[in-house]
């Protein structure tokens, strides 16, 4: 077994000359066309297994206030600032058959949020709630998302298990005509887009994937009629099942352990290692996170952001391997505030990761028996090339006699998919179940991807205009020619790991714009004067990671090895100076974006 340490310059070296073959090993030359999405003939990956079917009802040609597009944290987020705001008509619309986005659809066993709940659950001074656990299982996660939907009187005009086709400006009236897939067709004064990137799983592209006669599931749609159990485990229906599961990202090191414990036997198809650190979870009380005192939950929530973003902080209130790490995560967010010339930093900065990597890589032969196993299962890349995993079951769960990892790394994935099984390096694995554990479309919203055109003045569609242009916001949030929309999301705004927090803030945001547009009679909608100055703002100063992740292993923060272009894309100068930013345009320019309504109210 080795020892972490920080290395000397020449095991610096030989580091990089490993991470550079292993990457080799894994970049296909279809980058991120590898994966298709799960609809056509494979739309019955998406489909919602946890309701029976949509509620019959008739289409609606209503209107009202707002219409808020997305059902998880950052729709019900935005419902409730602007209920906060005395914004009577706020109807949400969401494909799920109800509120919580991710966590409406990620019910696979094991499943757990990696950011401590007392920072991930948001509005819990407004709701009196202290989660029970220091990582939440989805099921808490999914009633906290009910709970404020319920406190801020969400669910009567809420239409679920209904998806957005179009929202279209109408120029008379000066509203937006919102058209779904159930015949609606109703007016909303505001429109707040919150369609998220974690709902819509994304397949890989193997070879016959159409052709596996077993049975078959995205991890974001479990069939538990199937495999029996719950999300605590108890799988009865895999005891005589040969399973396999392909990917081993954050999803599926949550449930690789229990479905080791459950199947006859599982076979675990993996391209590339997560790195997997100390997840130490456990129950929590009130006074743990000093719930006692008001605003105990708004105190640790931005204490957690000042750190994960490299601010400066005098005490760490979560303290966990996400704040241990902090500084590791400088590639990640352009937060991240250097110290030091540049040459200087990324000479400290390479010595600390190979150190958490050492330390990394060296958790794996203590806890993996078998030497095979442990090697394939060590991560050879540099920290911040993929999201951190953390588990205690994961590793061990290797050391059974019934689980098998099979190495895809040489033939860049999976070969083929057969009606009996799994075919890698041309050797077949046969089974019974093949689940798929391959994530979202991150990244990609509705609107972004086109799957919901927003046509704003003189018909004009959104991503026409920003193909031809690039994306054009103020904040992230607004647009000019789109009137009265609101864009939640990562783009041209902050960001952080809690992403909660962000929405909250963009949420808060978006409800203080309607509150001054009816306030004043007026319509949101930046001038491009404005656009181009805010474009100027997140351009000066941005941070030069390209190098960086053109050197990682393939994987969605690089575009499966194609890099992350530098470009105007985030705010550079970091999360917490972003929410100040915010907070004191709302309070000394907000006239900027307020045009002169001409229709009448």
């Amino acid at each position: 077994m080795t020892t972490p340490h920080a290395p000397a310059p020449d095991e610096l070296a030989a580091l990089r000359h490993r991470y550079r073959l292993e990457r080799e090993r894994r970049v296909r030359p279809d980058g991120a066309a590898q994966y298709r999405d799960a609809d056509a003939e494979f739309g019955y990956y998406a489909a919602d297994p946890y309701t029976e079917g949509p509620v019959e009802r008739g289409p609606l040609h209503d209107t009202v206030d707002v219409a808020v597009i997305g059902g998880g944290f950052g729709g019900i987020l935005a419902g409730a600032r602007l209920r906060q705001q005395g914004v009577e008509r706020v109807r949400i619309v969401d494909k799920g058959g109800d509120v919580g986005g991710t966590w409406y659809w990620n019910r696979y066993p094991g499943v757990h949020c990696d950011i401590e709940a007392h920072v991930y659950l948001p509005m819990l001074d407004e709701t009196g709630y202290v989660p029970e656990w220091k990582y939440s299982p989805g099921d808490e996660i999914r009633r906290h998302a009910m709970r404020i939907a319920h406190r801020f009187d969400l669910y009567p005009d809420a239409l679920f298990s209904t998806t957005v086709t179009a929202l279209t400006w109408d120029e008379a009236s000066e509203s937006w005509i919102v058209a779904t897939d159930r015949g609606d067709a109703f007016r909303a004064t505001y429109v707040v887009t919150a369609t998220g990137t974690l709902t819509d799983p994304k397949l890989p592209g193997i070879p016959g994937i159409e052709d596996f006669k077993g049975h078959t599931f995205h991890t974001s749609r479990w069939d538990y009629a199937y495999t029996g159990g719950t999300p605590e485990g108890g799988m009865t229906g895999l005891a005589d099942k040969r399973v396999g599961i392909v990917g081993t990202g954050a999803t599926g090191i949550q449930v690789i352990p229990l479905l080791a414990e459950d199947a006859a036997h599982l076979h675990v198809f993996q391209r590339t290692p997560s790195t997997v650190d100390v997840r130490a979870n456990r129950r929590t009380t009130p006074s743990d996170v000093g719930a006692d005192r008001e605003g105990w939950a708004h105190e640790r929530r931005e204490n957690y952001l000042r750190i994960v973003s490299g601010e400066p902080e005098d005490r760490d209130l979560v303290a966990d391997q996400w704040t241990a790490s902090a500084g590791l995560l400088e590639k990640l967010l352009p937060s991240f505030r250097r110290q030091g010339d540049r040459k200087t930093f990324e000479a400290a900065y390479e010595v600390a990761d190979a150190a958490k990597m050492n330390e990394l890589r060296a958790r794996i032969e203590q806890t993996v028996t078998d030497p095979e196993t442990a090697r394939k299962l060590q991560p050879w890349y540099r920290y911040a090339c993929k999201r951190p995993t953390f588990s205690d079951l994961y590793y061990p769960a290797f050391n059974r006699d019934n689980v098998t990892l099979v190495d895809t790394a040489d033939t860049h994935g999976i070969e083929r998919i057969t009606e009996h099984g799994v075919v890698v390096g041309g050797m077949a694995y046969g089974l019974d179940c093949l689940i798929f554990a391959t994530g979202f479309n991150v990244g990609t919203s509705g609107v972004h991807s086109g799957k919901l055109p927003v046509h704003g003045r003189d018909g004009v569609q959104l991503l026409h205009t920003w193909a031809q242009r690039g994306p054009r916001t103020l904040h992230g949030l607004t647009s000019n020619g789109f009137p009265n929309l609101i864009q939640m999301g990562p783009l041209q705004n902050a960001s952080s790991v809690n992403f909660t927090h962000i929405l909250d803030e963009q949420a808060v945001h978006a409800a203080a714009l309607i509150a001054a547009a009816e306030a004043g009679g007026a319509l949101i909608e930046p001038s491009r004067e404005t656009e181009d100055a805010w474009l100027a703002v997140l351009a000066e100063g941005a941070p030069d990671h390209e190098w960086f992740h053109a050197e990682c292993t393939p994987g969605y923060y690089n575009r499966e090895g194609r890099g992350r272009p530098n470009g105007p894309n985030a705010y550079p100068h970091g999360a917490v100076a972003f929410h100040q930013l915010l907070e004191q345009w709302r309070d000394e320019s907000v006239g900027e974006i307020l045009q002169a309504r001409t229709a009448p109210r």
